[in-house]
């Protein structure tokens, strides 16, 4: 958390908020280890000066172009947030970085768990490379996922939270894919029929484009950079629902561990018992 969604909805809201030809006039860093490259003296005189062109997202990635050709990322983690507002506004306590803008206003990246990055770089491939593809891009199709998955014998929930398979997944949105595929978390990848495959292509895409919609889902704190709460938690049908009925059978929402994850599912929609195993797995 945040997720593809959330990710997604701070995006649109810096660009609404009018962020892309605004200057950055000075910018200060309060807990170094925020910035992940350069060191942070060197990421000060760089970003100084710096007009932001563009604001793209590339799975949790934000990904702001600069008029010098730099590229700044920001990797919100577990608690991160980048928030628009006046200049003139007390800070947050946890206010990690802050970028002065020209017309008086702050970009500020407020993080609790100091767990967030930023970097600063030549290339967005220095750190993106390695992220799979936008499961909300007509690049990402069914026979895609399939060959992504079907020699791999590990549990279905902790490779779709891997980001070099999917990129943006994460616990919140896998539990709710997971249960409307009717796929358990445990299932190994490799015991997918093709049918169940596209189930959980097509689950992924509606799920995610729903969040999307939605503003991403707020629990406790996340809101968009003008500060504005996501409205997906609404339509959770198995992620923090314990012990609510499944709206498909009334079977009680069940919470387990899978991969050190807390993980939500309906024990009668998705049932662990699987094929016989096809290929060698990994």
């Amino acid at each position: 958390m945040p997720e593809l969604p959330e990710v997604e909805s701070i995006r649109r809201s810096l660009i609404l908020g009018g962020l892309p030809g605004k200057c950055i006039l000075d910018a200060a860093v309060f807990w170094r280890r925020t910035i992940q490259t350069p060191e942070v003296d060197l990421f000060l005189a760089l970003i100084r000066g710096e007009t932001i062109i563009d604001i793209d997202r590339r799975g949790k990635y934000i990904q702001f172009s600069l008029s010098g050709g730099l590229h700044l990322l920001t990797h919100m983690r577990m608690t991160g947030g980048l928030f628009l507002m006046s200049g003139s506004t007390p800070l947050h306590p946890h206010t990690r970085v802050i970028f002065h803008l020209d017309d008086g206003r702050d970009l500020r990246f407020v993080d609790q768990r100091k767990f967030g990055r930023l970097a600063l770089v030549e290339n967005p491939d220095q750190i993106l490379a390695s992220l799979g593809p936008e499961p909300l891009s007509p690049e990402f199709t069914v026979d895609q996922l399939a060959n992504s998955l079907h020699k791999r014998s590990r549990a279905i929930k902790p490779l779709l939270l891997d980001q070099a398979i999917v990129a943006g997944l994460g616990n919140i949105y896998v539990d709710e894919v997971l249960y409307e595929a009717r796929i358990h978390p445990l299932r190994p990848a490799n015991n997918l029929e093709a049918k169940e495959m596209l189930a959980l292509y097509t689950a992924i895409r509606r799920v995610l484009k729903s969040a999307v919609d939605q503003g991403g889902t707020t629990f406790d704190s996340f809101a968009n950079a003008t500060g504005q709460p996501g409205k997906f938690q609404e339509e959770l049908v198995v992620f923090h629902q314990v012990g609510l009925p499944c709206p498909r059978c009334n079977t009680p929402i069940l919470r387990l561990v899978v991969a050190q994850r807390g993980t939500h599912i309906c024990p009668n929609c998705q049932v662990l018992a699987a094929p016989q195993t096809k290929g060698n797995g990994d």
